[in-house]
C-alpha cells in the first residue's frame, strides 16, 4: 500500500508540474515545458561562462571581434525590442547579453549559455564569411536563449529522473537483474524517445527563431541557408543515424529553413 501510494504521489505530483509549469516560447507560440525559469538559468550559467572564457583564448583581433560585438548587439537590439512589442518586456531582466571570439581555428562552433552569453569559435567564421553569414550562427544561438531551451532541457531531465525514482522504487522487490535491465530500458527509451528528439525540436525552433531575430536586425534571411549548406559540407557526411542525434539532418534543416523564410522576410527591415 505504501509503494502504490508513494507512486501515486510521485505521478500526480509530476502531473500538476506539467500542468502549471509551461511558458510560451516567443516568435513560434510552443508551449514548453519550464520548471526551471529562465532567470534560474540565467543565475547559473554566469559563471560557467567566465570559466570557459577563462580557459580559453579570447581573441585579440581588432576586426573580427567588432564585428562579433556588432553583429551581436544588433541581434540582441532585436531581440529585445520584439520582447517590448509582444509585452514580453517584463523578460528583459533575464538577459546579460555577451558577445566573445575564441581565438580556435579548429572549432567550428558557437554557443549561448542561458541569459544572451555567446561566444564564437574563429573556425566557424570561414562558413559564415561575412556579416550576414555571421547574423545566421549569432541569431540562431540568440534564439536558444530567448526560447529558454536550457530551462526546459533540465525541466525534462527533472521529470524524467523522478519516472527513474518511481520506477525503481516499484521494482523492489524484483530480481536485481531485472531491476537493472528495466533501468536501463528506461533510461535508453527516455534519451531516443524524449530526449533527443525535442534536442532536434529545439534546433529546428532556433533556426526559424533565429531568422526573425537577423531579419529584424537588418540581416537578410534568405542568405541563410547558404551558410548550413556550407557547415554541411564541411561535416563531410559522417553523422550518426537522424534518431540517434541531437541536431537535424542538415538537408532536413535547410528545407524546414526555406519554408519558414516567408514569415521571416515580413520582419525584415534592410539597414
Amino acid at each position: 500500500m505504501k509503494k502504490h501510494l508513494f507512486e501515486f504521489l510521485v505521478i500526480a505530483s509530476a502531473l500538476v508540474l506539467i500542468c502549471v509549469a509551461c511558458a510560451t516560447v516567443p516568435i513560434t507560440g510552443r508551449s514548453a515545458l519550464a520548471l526551471v525559469s529562465a532567470g534560474e538559468m540565467s543565475a547559473m550559467s554566469a559563471d560557467a561562462y567566465r570559466q570557459v572564457l577563462t580557459e580559453s583564448k579570447v581573441s585579440r583581433d581588432p576586426g573580427k571581434t567588432a564585428l562579433v560585438h556588432g553583429v551581436g548587439k544588433r541581434v540582441a537590439s532585436a531581440s529585445e525590442q520584439f520582447l517590448r512589442e509582444n509585452n514580453m518586456g517584463n523578460t528583459l531582466q533575464y538577459y546579460q547579453w555577451q558577445f566573445n571570439l575564441i581565438d580556435d581555428d579548429k572549432t567550428v562552433n558557437a554557443f549561448c549559455m542561458p541569459g544572451g552569453r555567446i561566444a564564437v569559435y574563429t573556425g566557424i567564421l570561414p562558413y559564415t564569411k561575412d556579416e550576414t553569414g555571421l547574423a545566421v550562427v549569432v541569431g540562431h544561438e540568440a534564439a536558444h536563449a530567448m526560447a529558454n531551451h536550457s530551462g526546459e532541457r533540465m525541466s525534462q531531465l527533472l521529470l524524467v529522473e523522478m519516472g527513474g525514482v518511481v520506477l525503481q522504487e516499484s521494482m523492489k522487490k524484483n530480481k536485481e537483474m531485472t531491476r537493472a535491465l528495466a533501468l536501463m530500458a528506461y533510461g535508453l527509451g527516455t534519451q531516443i524517445g524524449i530526449l533527443l528528439p525535442y534536442s532536434r525540436q529545439h534546433e529546428f525552433e532556433a533556426d526559424k527563431i533565429g531568422l526573425v531575430l537577423m531579419a529584424r536586425a537588418g540581416y537578410d534571411p534568405r542568405q541563410a541557408p547558404d551558410f548550413w549548406v556550407r557547415m554541411n559540407q564541411a561535416g563531410g557526411g559522417k553523422r550518426p543515424p537522424a534518431w540517434l542525434s541531437t541536431h537535424p539532418a542538415p538537408e532536413q534543416r535547410i528545407a524546414e529553413m526555406h519554408k519558414f523564410i516567408p514569415e521571416a522576410m515580413k520582419h525584415y527591415k534592410p539597414m
